[in-house]
């Protein structure tokens, strides 16, 4: 028998999520937080569906944000793309996945300046 980590129950327990369109919703904006870390700021802004939010140098795309309905166990995920956007540089793309609002840690952006994590799909 193998011993599941918490990010990996996590893991399951949002794909099963997903895989039941009936019970998610899709969501028109996704709030996140982000941390420069240079300032020790912390930012909570909005990110509609489909259109690109900067924080910092990072310009941030959420494709998808899917969020369980009340009578079910709370959680939000949105499907991020995070690119980095330095003038004179070619754009790198950092992030390209799901976020979970309940488990950060679980797939979070790794960066030395910023932190970007998913709050809420609203």
């Amino acid at each position: 028998m193998t011993t599941m980590t918490r990010g990996s129950l996590a893991l399951l327990s949002m794909l099963a999520l997903l895989a039941v369109p009936r019970a998610v919703s899709a969501a028109d904006v996704a709030m996140l937080q982000g941390l420069d870390k240079i300032t020790a700021r912390v930012s909570t802004f909005e990110a509609p569906v489909g259109r690109t939010v900067r924080f910092g140098t990072l310009a941030i795309v959420i494709q998808s944000c899917q969020k369980r309905p009340p009578e079910e166990p709370p959680e939000s995920a949105a499907f991020i793309e995070i690119n980095d956007m330095k003038p004179g540089e070619t754009v790198v793309t950092l992030f390209r996945g799901w976020m979970f609002a309940s488990s950060p840690a679980v797939s979070a952006l790794e960066h030395p300046v910023y932190d970007v994590w998913l709050i809420d799909c609203k």
